[in-house]
């Protein structure tokens, strides 16, 4: 059972995290960027020189899809590209998913 989480936030709560800024880390040993929670990973992780594989960036392809081994993040669309069990089983798209603590992610391979 992973220790991740995915919630979707109300307005309000968005605002207010929004100045947040977050540590991501690639894997537990791997590269760590600063991942705000204005941005969606896949965008955070880009702006700090970090390639993850994309496509359509709206959630919706898959192509980002990876697992968030720790942390949680917030999706701001009712309903990302991911199925219950694989939301439950600590799938993400980081194409959509704003960090909201610390993550870690591991990459598909």
């Amino acid at each position: 059972m992973p220790v991740s989480g995915s919630t979707s936030l109300t307005p309000n709560q968005t605002n207010i995290a929004a100045t947040a800024v977050f540590l991501a880390r690639i894997g537990w040993h791997g590269p760590t960027f600063e991942a705000p929670a204005s941005l969606p990973l896949l965008q955070a992780a880009e702006l700090a020189g970090q390639s993850l594989a994309s496509s359509c960036r709206n959630g919706t392809c898959r192509t980002c899809m990876c697992q968030l081994v720790s942390g949680q993040v917030v999706y701001r669309i009712e309903w990302p590209g991911l199925s219950a069990e694989e939301k439950q089983a600590g799938s993400i798209l980081p194409c959509v998913a704003y960090p909201a603590s610390d993550v870690v992610l591991r990459l598909s391979s």
